[in-house]
């Protein structure tokens, strides 16, 4: 062996700290530089809000709270899911088809690098996000901010489990993304019917039974539960499943489903696209 190979073989390879401050570092400034994107991810939500917003009236019958105000505290949960599983779906379906995965699997750079630097991403586009939606809602639609320090709390461990739940189911879901040109079709579908059955744009008291059942395995009917304790007064709690807010079940859904993403997402994900012929 030369000097030159035995110098190249001992030399020390990136560790994960300084590979995934990299890996992050690329990754949100491809994001922000890329606009479609930015709009997509952060504008969608907030037009929703501004739109429906001004629809929305009356009060929720058994209660003293505004039908807006419930409304609104479902579109904040609902961009967290827009951020952490759509848009990051889409945007690995993408990488992979440009031949970006193939190269980060063949590099030296720790694999887990670019899983961090994919969350880190979404964590701050995420706290953006919903920093966004919650003075869009309080300063035009008046929505109360959370009345203590335990509803606050409350906010940061849901915001917190949602994105990581989230993230994780949505890059186990690129496996079921053939290519780049049908990931919107292919995400977009159920993220839609989703927040139809979850709480987003109805009480959720309000669905057919069967709805509810099937909304409650998934994560986006426990994000807007949790916001709804976060924003809405106490008394409407009465309109929940159990007539209760029941916190411990929103950490145990939200930390299952994230346990769920990180096993299916080492199970099933791919570095490499389909081969074209």
């Amino acid at each position: 062996m030369s000097a030159a190979q035995s110098t190249t073989s001992t030399r020390k390879l990136p560790g994960l700290g300084p590979a995934s401050a990299v890996r992050t570092k690329a990754e949100m400034a491809s994001f922000f530089r890329n606009k479609q994107s930015l709009v997509f991810t952060l504008a969608l939500p907030v037009l929703l809000m501004l739109v429906f917003g001004m629809i929305f009236k009356g009060k929720i019958e058994g209660t003293n709270v505004d039908f807006k105000q419930v409304f609104l505290a479902g579109i904040i949960a609902s961009g967290v899911m827009a951020t952490s599983f759509t848009g990051l779906a889409i945007n690995v379906a993408l990488e992979r088809e440009m031949g970006l995965l193939r190269r980060i699997a063949a590099s030296p750079m720790p694999r887990s690098a670019y899983f961090i630097g994919k969350v880190v991403r979404v964590v701050v586009t995420t706290v953006v996000e919903v920093a966004i939606l919650m003075i869009l809602a309080v300063v035009v639609f008046h929505l109360p901010l959370p009345s203590d320090l335990m509803r606050w709390g409350v906010l940061a461990w849901v915001t917190a489990l949602g994105v990581s739940s989230c993230s994780l189911a949505g890059i186990a879901y690129t496996a079921l993304i053939p290519n780049a040109r049908s990931a919107s079709a292919i995400v977009t579908p159920p993220f839609m019917v989703l927040q139809f059955i979850s709480g987003v744009f109805y009480p959720f008291n309000l669905l057919p039974e069967l709805l509810q059942k099937i909304a409650l395995a998934f994560p986006l009917a426990w994000l807007c539960r949790g916001y709804r304790y976060v924003f809405l007064p106490d008394e409407f709690k009465v309109t929940e499943t159990g007539g209760t807010w029941d916190l411990p079940m929103i950490a145990i859904m939200l930390g299952g489903w994230t346990i769920l993403g990180m096993v299916l997402t080492c199970l099933v994900f791919r570095w490499r696209g389909p081969r074209v012929r």
